[in-house]
């Protein structure tokens, strides 16, 4: 049965650099605001902008999956797209999913270097089993890597979600359900970013 409940993948890595991108940012505003005689405007202007990029970059980005739907969260939109619509998924540094003809990404979640260097499991098991048998098959291999238990486990609640509306893979009944598919911008980290660009810019000319 398709997920019932909401399931959240985990980031690829990324938060050390986000805690470090967070606390350089933060110093530079509370120097700013602290010592504003002789720290220059541009300083925690420029502090300001750092956090929201690294928040809207690095920490915005995720996916998860609601009863029907994957949700791909991006630096300025959310996606939601039906479950049963989406014709391929995969997952090396970042998440990429086709649906409707259309390609969506994200970096929500994903695989290091190395292990994306490497291929996924699936990948690996068309190359020694064949392309259609590997579709069909459980890939399960000892220390599996996150990324393929997502690109997995997506595959198997796509599947779900296909058999719920009985509609097949391929079928004319899928650019029906792609069409349902809806890009929500985010307005709240649209207006940071715009407004800490113009801070920025002021700062820098004042």
């Amino acid at each position: 049965m398709a997920a019932e409940r909401t399931e959240t993948f985990a980031r690829a890595g990324g938060h050390v650099s986000a805690a470090l991108g967070l606390v350089v940012a933060a110093a530079m505003v509370v120097l700013g605001v602290v010592d504003h005689d002789n720290v220059p405007l541009w300083v925690p202007a420029l502090g300001l902008l750092l956090a929201v990029l690294v928040w809207t970059s690095t920490i915005r980005p995720r996916v998860w999956v609601e009863p029907g739907t994957l949700v791909m969260r991006t630096m300025l939109d959310t996606i939601r797209i039906p479950l049963a619509a989406v014709e391929e998924v995969a997952v090396r540094q970042v998440m990429a999913v086709r649906a409707g003809g259309k390609r969506y990404v994200t970096s929500g979640t994903g695989r290091t270097l190395r292990q994306a260097m490497r291929g996924s499991a699936v990948e690996r098991a068309r190359q020694e089993r064949g392309g259609l048998r590997a579709e069909a098959d459980k890939v399960v291999e000892s220390g599996m890597v996150y990324g393929d238990y997502v690109e997995l486990r997506l595959r198997d609640l796509i599947a779900e979600d296909r058999a719920r509306r009985g509609v097949a893979a391929y079928s004319a009944e899928l650019e029906t359900i792609a069409s349902e598919t809806r890009r929500e911008p985010a307005w709240i980290e649209i207006g940071a970013l715009v407004g800490s660009v113009a801070f920025l810019v002021v700062a820098v000319l004042v």
